[in-house]
């Protein structure tokens, strides 16, 4: 064979290789996983995430897409980040971090499968008709975060019995933030100690918070459950250290990062039985079909 038709030859079958693996690469179902905050915030979450589909037979690149969008934590984004994951025709969408996501999501599209991970009651934030029986294009994972507070309230008092007034963080636009605060309410008053409710809507008001501790000489603080705590979680333990206030709060991965002691579910299983759930959809099932999934363990962690 002549060196011209040699190359020519090597040039079509290097042509055809790529229009195959074009067609391979299109035929793959393309998830869009959308979430509040930013990639490193969630490192074990979404790698839990990829876990799940594994565990029903998806891989990242073989068999399965996957297109990421981050707010970090700025939830206006949100609209025109889903937009652009529906602009993908996506095959499911995936929303962590907070109920906003999963909200902005169902309000965008109502054919599109949507599967949430949220710690807020998803029948009050009206994500779904009931646990049981979700209906509609919406399902996920309920981790009932927002119904630990006075079990939470009730921890930190036997860690620090003395003290006479705890301050607790709450973010009032998190959905479930009313709810945080009447349970809280109520178990201070059960438990006979003076509570300072401090609203934290953004990361500056977090160093004016810690003012008012000090200066209300509060004895312990308690974390209310909120996406925007979460993100922002190195620096209220950083501040938590330097004035010594004892606290608790809601995921472990606080006090990996070197708080002192938390109480709720494990995030993480929550975003490997989402990615479960991914993948049953992407097998055919429908969201409609799938019930909610609750946390059963819960367990608390410190250093």
């Amino acid at each position: 064979m002549r060196r011209r038709e040699f190359m020519a030859l090597a040039g079509v079958t290097t042509m055809a290789w790529s229009l195959a693996a074009r067609a391979q690469q299109s035929e793959m179902p393309v998830i869009g996983f959308i979430h509040s905050g930013s990639s490193s915030d969630v490192e074990e979450m979404t790698a839990a995430f990829s876990q799940g589909l594994r565990e029903i037979g998806y891989i990242e690149g073989q068999n399965v897409a996957i297109e990421y969008r981050w707010a970090e934590g700025r939830y206006e984004r949100l609209p025109r980040l889903i937009t652009e994951l529906i602009a993908h025709r996506v095959a499911v969408i995936f929303a962590g971090g907070g109920t906003a996501p999963a909200a902005t999501a169902k309000a965008a599209t109502s054919t599109i499968p949507i599967v949430f991970v949220s710690a807020a009651d998803p029948v009050k934030a009206d994500l779904v008709g009931s646990l049981s029986q979700p209906g509609g294009n919406v399902t996920g994972v309920s981790m009932l975060g927002s119904t630990l507070e006075a079990k939470k309230l009730g921890l930190l008092h036997e860690l620090v019995p003395g003290t006479s007034t705890i301050a607790a963080l709450i973010n009032t636009n998190y959905p479930d933030a009313k709810s945080e605060l009447n349970e809280i309410e109520a178990a201070a008053n059960h438990i006979g100690v003076q509570l300072v409710a401090l609203t934290v809507n953004a990361a500056d008001d977090i160093d004016a918070a810690f003012a008012t501790i000090v200066q209300r000489s509060v004895g312990a603080l308690l974390v209310a459950q909120a996406p925007l705590f979460a993100v922002r979680r190195e620096q209220i333990i950083a501040l938590a250290a330097r004035y010594s206030v004892p606290t608790i709060y809601f995921l472990r991965e606080f006090v990996a990062a070197g708080g002192l002691i938390s109480y709720g579910a494990h995030f993480a299983d929550g975003y490997r039985q989402a990615g479960i759930y991914v993948g049953r959809i992407l097998k055919g099932e429908k969201p409609a079909n799938l019930p909610i999934v609750q946390p059963t363990k819960l367990g608390w962690s410190s250093t």
